[in-house]
Parts: structure tokens; sequence; C-alpha cells
């Protein structure tokens, strides 16, 4: 496995819990982002409406931002803080972060989808409750994990 590319065939994206610059999920969008350039992302969609999140949340173009998919982490989160419509402090950003990361459905339907995955992944646990909680949990199963 490539530094820059990772095969997401092989094992998952890194969690959307990590941090770059302070930002939850936009290590994991950029290793699906370069798994997709390499042709290795898997099931793993770029730009898909988790990533949406932090593309918003900056004001990023997805496809501004996958030019510069080559680059190192550090290069790249250069590139974001230069060219983000939005200008975030740092407590904007970790308050997003950590909101994100506690985020949960807020109506029914959304629930009721992520109870149908906690319960085909780990009937038995009590701890899968936020949207990042069921990402982890679906990496871990979706790589030989026991849930």
């Amino acid at each position: 496995m490539s530094l820059h590319s990772p095969d997401l065939t092989k094992q998952p994206p890194r969690s959307a819990r990590v941090r770059l610059g302070g930002y939850a999920i936009l290590p994991r969008c950029l290793d699906k982002g370069r798994a997709m350039l390499a042709g290795k992302n898997g099931e793993y969609h770029y730009a898909c409406p988790l990533d949406q999140q932090f593309l918003e949340f900056a004001g990023i173009d997805p496809e501004a931002l996958k030019k510069e998919l080559g680059k190192s982490d550090t290069e790249v989160l250069a590139w974001i803080q230069a060219n983000a419509k939005h200008k975030r402090t740092g407590v904007e950003i970790a308050a997003w972060s950590t909101w994100q990361d506690q985020r949960a459905p807020d109506n029914t339907d959304g629930r009721e989808y992520l109870n149908g995955l906690h319960k085909a992944g780990a009937p038995n646990r009590e701890d899968i409750i936020t949207w990042f909680d069921v990402l982890d949990l679906d990496d871990f199963v979706s790589f030989g994990g026991k849930g």
C-alpha cells in the first residue's frame, strides 16, 4: 500500500473520527479519494454524503480537492487552508468536529436506518449510538472483525 493511495479493498479508510487540522472526516475523505484515483476504492465512494459534510463546512470543491490528492496530508491541509471559501477559526473547527463526532439521527427514518445497520453488524453491542459509531463498526465487520 502506498502512503498516498491506500488499498480500500484490503483495509478501511481512516475513521471519520480522525482529525487533520482539527477537521473530522477529512482524513477519511482523503483516503477514499486517493484510493479512487488508484482504482482501489472498493465499496467506498469519494465525495459521498459524509464527505460533503466536510466539503460544505470548509467550502471546498471536491473536483478541485481531487487534483491535490497526490500530495501529503500536510500539503493538502495547507491547500485547504489557502483555498477554503469558509475561513474557519480553530474554535469553529473544533466545535464542528465535536458535533460531527456526536451526531446521531435526528428523525425516525434515520434512527431506523442506523438501528438496522447496528443490528446487522453487532446486535448485542449497546454502544452504537452515533453515525461515526456505525461507520467504525461497519468498517471493522467488513474486514473480518466480529461485531
